[in-house]
C-alpha cells in the first residue's frame, strides 16, 4: 500500500468520525432549543447556540479534510494537508466568538437584572442527557483524533468537551435558580468562557507549529536511524516540516568517495525505507555527497562533519 493510499484511507475515516459527530450535534441542538423555548431560559439558548457552534466546526471540518485530501500537484507539491490545520484555527475562530458571546450576555445579564426562568424536572432530564451525549462525543472524537493522526478531530473533540462544561454549568445554573439564587447561571457561565478560551490557546499550541513549519521529527532521532544504516559515514543538514504523522524529511548522508552514483543511491533507499518502517512520514529526500577529509569542505560550503538543523 502506498503512502498516498494510507493518507486517503485516514482521511476517509476522519470525514467518517466528523459525519457522525454532526448527526449528533444536531439531535442535541434540537433538544435544548426546544428547552429553552419552552423555559425562556436565555441561558439554555446560548448554550444552544454554542452547540450550534459545533455543527459549524464539523462542516468547515468537513470541507478542510476534503481538501487536505487531494493529492500533491505542481502547485501543491507538498499536499494539501495544511487545509487540515487551517480548520483546527477556524475552530479557535468559533470558540473565540462563543467566548465573547458568553462573557457579554453573562455580564448583561447580572446588570439588567431579567427574572429567572422556570423548570420542570423534564427539562432537567434533557439537559443532562445532552450533556451525557457530548461526553460521549467528545472521547470518541479524542480517541479517533489520537489514532488518525487528525488535528482537526483533536480540535473539535476539545471544543466539544468544552460544550460539556457550558452545559454542566448550564445545569448547576438551573439547580441554584431553583433554590433562589437568580444570577448563578450567569456567574458560572464567566467561568466557563475562561475554559473556552484556554481550549482555544491548547489548540493553537498544536496548529501554529505546523503552519509555520516548525520541525516535526527530533534531528537527533532521524541522525541515529540514518547512520545506523549500513554504508553511512555522516550525516547533515536535517530538516523536517509537516504535521505529525504525515512528515517530510529532508537529510544528506556522506558516503565513501570511492562509490559509484549507483551503489550511493542505493544507500539514500535504504535510509529512506528505514526512515518510512519506523515513523509515518509522507516524504523523503536523501542527498548523497562523498564522505571530505577532514575540514574540506564540499561544494555546498558546508562541512560534511554531523550538523543538525
Amino acid at each position: 500500500m502506498s503512502v498516498h493510499e494510507t493518507h486517503a484511507e485516514r482521511r476517509h475515516s476522519v470525514r467518517r468520525v466528523l459525519v457522525w459527530v454532526l448527526l449528533a450535534n444536531l439531535v442535541v441542538i434540537v433538544a435544548k432549543l426546544a428547552v429553552g423555548l419552552r423555559s425562556g431560559s436565555i441561558a439554555i439558548l446560548g448554550d444552544a447556540a454554542h452547540s450550534g457552534v459545533d455543527v459549524i466546526n464539523n462542516v468547515v471540518g468537513l470541507l478542510a479534510v476534503r481538501l487536505a485530501a487531494n493529492p500533491p500537484d505542481a502547485e501543491h507539491p507538498y499536499g494539501h494537508g495544511k487545509f487540515e490545520t487551517m480548520g483546527g484555527v477556524a475552530v479557535v475562530a468559533f470558540l473565540s466568538i462563543t467566548f465573547f458571546s458568553l462573557i457579554e450576555g453573562a455580564i448583561g445579564r447580572l446588570a439588567g437584572g431579567a427574572p429567572p426562568p422556570s423548570f420542570d424536572p423534564f427539562m432537567f432530564g434533557v439537559m443532562a442527557a445532552t450533556m451525557v451525549v457530548n461526553v460521549l462525543v467528545a472521547r470518541t472524537e479524542a480517541r479517533y483524533g489520537h489514532k488518525l493522526d487528525s488535528e482537526m478531530l483533536q480540535a473539535d473533540a476539545r471544543h466539544t468537551a468544552a460544550d460539556v462544561w457550558v452545559t454542566a454549568a448550564v445545569l448547576v445554573g438551573m439547580v441554584l435558580v431553583e433554590l433562589g439564587w437568580g444570577e448563578a447561571d450567569s456567574v458560572l457561565a464567566i467561568a466557563v468562557a475562561l475554559v473556552i478560551a484556554y481550549s482555544g490557546f491548547q489548540i493553537l499550541r498544536s496548529t501554529v507549529p505546523v503552519l509555520v513549519d516548525h520541525r516535526v521529527m527530533d534531528p537527533e532521532l532521524v541522525f541515529d536511524l540514518a547512520r545506523g544504516v549500513d554504508g553511512v559515514a555522516a550525516v547533515s543538514a536535517i530538516r523536517s516540516r509537516g504535521r505529525p504523522g504525515e512528515a517530510f524529511v529532508e537529510l544528506t548522508i556522506h558516503v565513501a568517495p570511492e562509490l559509484t552514483v549507483v551503489g550511493g543511491h542505493a544507500i539514500a533507499d535504504r535510509v529512506e525505507r528505514r526512515l518510512e518502517s519506523q515513523h509515518r512520514v509522507a516524504d523523503v529526500v536523501v542527498h548523497v555527497e562523498p564522505l571530505r577529509a577532514e575540514g574540506e569542505e564540499d561544494q555546498s560550503g558546508s562541512a560534511s562533519n554531523r550538523q543538525l538543523q
